[in-house]
């Protein structure tokens, strides 16, 4: 299965152009930083860090599409890039263990995300809240910290 989608013409002119490759690989950083970075500004206002003076439910609605939209881009850009090297990163361990985190990573940022209207009534934040949030906040720089490594451990990407 993997083979004949890395073996896709379309794939194959992906790997092949630096160019291409290049917009797809820049394209993906960005959202994965853009997209990580407006989740870990909610959970660092939920642990009470960030932006104090605005109410945890309105800083969420403002940065809510952007995550998404970020999030998107992420995805679509980074099966772009699983394609070109499709056979070997499911086989690797270490890419395995990367979608794994991400998928707890997600978990956790829809988990927060509704519960915020509870939490945002609350006159103090529920100590679960603020424990959700160091966990996102860990889960996200965890699948960060392993996409890094993916190339040193396997070769690949």
């Amino acid at each position: 299965m993997w083979e004949g989608l890395q073996h896709a013409g379309w794939v194959e002119t992906l790997a092949v152009s630096r160019w291409l490759y290049g917009i797809v690989s820049v394209t993906h950083f960005s959202a994965v930083f853009f997209c990580v970075g407006t989740i870990v500004l909610v959970d660092l206002r939920i642990l009470g860090v960030a932006d104090r003076h605005q109410s945890l439910s309105a800083l969420a609605a403002q940065l809510r599409p952007w995550t998404w939209i970020a999030f998107g881009a992420v995805a679509v850009s980074g099966f772009l890039l699983f394609t070109s090297q499709a056979v070997g990163f499911a086989a690797a361990t270490p890419f395995r263990f990367k979608m794994l985190v991400v998928m707890l990573a997600v978990a956790s940022t829809l988990v927060i995300e509704t519960s915020l209207p509870k939490w945002d009534r609350a006159p103090v934040m529920p100590v679960t809240a603020r424990l959700l949030a160091l966990v996102s906040i860990l889960l996200w720089l965890g699948v960060i910290l392993v996409s890094v490594e993916i190339p040193a451990l396997t070769g690949l990407g």
